[in-house]
């Protein structure tokens, strides 16, 4: 029997607060009334400030699987060539969806523990002379690496380039939980969900578009009913729902929102690093006599939200998890794909602070020794000494 607080460090869905669970404890309403409307209205204008945009936001009753989809089947047609740059498992992921859908997806490969690098984005686009490329697709943060890779200055490659493809960004990991900023950084569409720096639970996703991708899907020949922004979008907003509107997700929204607002994006930001860089420094000491280490490489790339631990040679992340789970009721993310039993995933964002994470840590540190996993100690004292430090 568990006893205690559940401490749930998955890199998503994260914790969810007392204070959205309590928004959402309410009965329903009338998703065509004026009060709905406030709420909702309430609700994009912060996600404006969320998204740091003036452009149209789009909701659906989804997972943030589901705005990859609605991006793909308004904005192209079947044969179109869409450029994707590698981060990891969810960048091919979404490749993978369009292939389904008929999209020839050509992949830029890149190192999984390091950042994409720009020049690579700009030689490749200079290369497309007559522009067959539709759109570049990229992943902000890759939740199944920890590696946060540079929007700003893909963007910047692909105006060096003099290439009019769209961008496309996946910012399902980072945010409300470090830096993005859709308009300054020039991102056609924006792709996100609710269960991670929003702290909602999952089945939210949202999509933000710009002006230019709004044009673009005036020629977009793939089928599409549900996901279908003319069928949602009023006068530059949203005004129309695909079916039932998710009432009680805009109740938690709000209040999240709130919250936001309330600790200050840039307090929320600070707070993420903070926390982040304590669990890498716990990881560093872990390093010494050959222990786990760090699998993002370069400093400068090293999530605020994720942190994955790549475990020894001959030792099993996933055992490490479920000791983790079965002896100190601390739950941490798997690795996926080709990181299956090599990586474990602590998740650091959302409603966090210093005590949990340090909790997460020596939980960690008991289940490495219960695995035989071999590590350096004194893990939590540098935590702990950042943290202070930092305080």
């Amino acid at each position: 029997m568990a006893h205690g607080w559940h401490f749930f460090m998955n890199p998503g869905p994260t914790n969810i607060p007392d204070r959205i669970l309590r928004a959402m404890d309410r009965g329903t309403m009338d998703f065509t009334g004026a009060e709905f409307r406030a709420i909702s209205e309430e609700c994009f204008a912060g996600l404006k400030r969320v998204f740091k945009t003036e452009q149209t936001i789009l909701t659906y009753a989804a997972s943030g699987h589901g705005a990859w989809e609605a991006a793909l089947v308004n904005l192209f047609s079947p044969g179109d060539k869409v450029l994707l740059v590698e981060s990891g498992f969810f960048s091919l992921n979404w490749g993978l969806r369009g292939q389904v859908f008929g999209l020839e997806v050509e992949t830029l490969p890149n190192d999984w523990r390091r950042a994409f690098d720009p020049a690579k984005l700009e030689a490749r686009l200079r290369a497309d002379a007559g522009h067959q490329i539709k759109a570049v697709l990229a992943v902000h943060n890759e939740t199944s690496t920890g590696v946060a890779h540079p929007i700003p200055e893909m963007r910047r490659a692909i105006d060096a380039a003099g290439h009019p493809a769209l961008f496309l960004v996946d910012t399902i990991s980072s945010l409300a939980s470090f830096d993005f900023r859709m308009d300054e950084w020039g991102v056609d569409v924006v792709v996100a969900g609710s269960q991670k720096g929003l702290m909602l639970p999952t089945g939210m996703a949202f999509t933000g578009i710009s002006a230019k991708a709004i044009t673009a899907t005036a020629e977009a020949k793939m089928p599409r009913v549900y996901w279908d922004w003319r069928r949602l979008m009023g006068e530059g907003s949203q005004a129309y729902w695909n079916g039932t509107a998710p009432v009680h997700f805009f109740y938690g929204l709000q209040e999240a929102l709130r919250m936001l607002d309330e600790e200050g994006l840039d307090n929320v930001f600070a707070r993420h690093h903070r926390l982040a860089e304590a669990t890498r420094r716990a990881v560093r000491v872990w390093r010494q006599n050959d222990g786990p280490e760090l699998f993002a490489v370069d400093p400068g790339a090293q999530s605020d939200s994720i942190t994955a631990v790549l475990v020894p040679e001959g030792y099993d992340a996933d055992k490490v998890r479920q000791a983790a789970l079965d002896k100190f009721n601390v739950s941490l993310g798997g690795g996926l794909d080709r990181l299956r039993g090599r990586v474990f995933r602590i998740g650091h964002m959302g409603d966090l602070n210093e005590p949990m994470v340090l909790g997460a840590i020596a939980a960690v540190e008991m289940a490495l020794d219960l695995t035989g996993v071999p590590h350096g100690r004194g893990a939590i004292q540098a935590a702990m000494e950042y943290l202070a430090g930092e305080g």
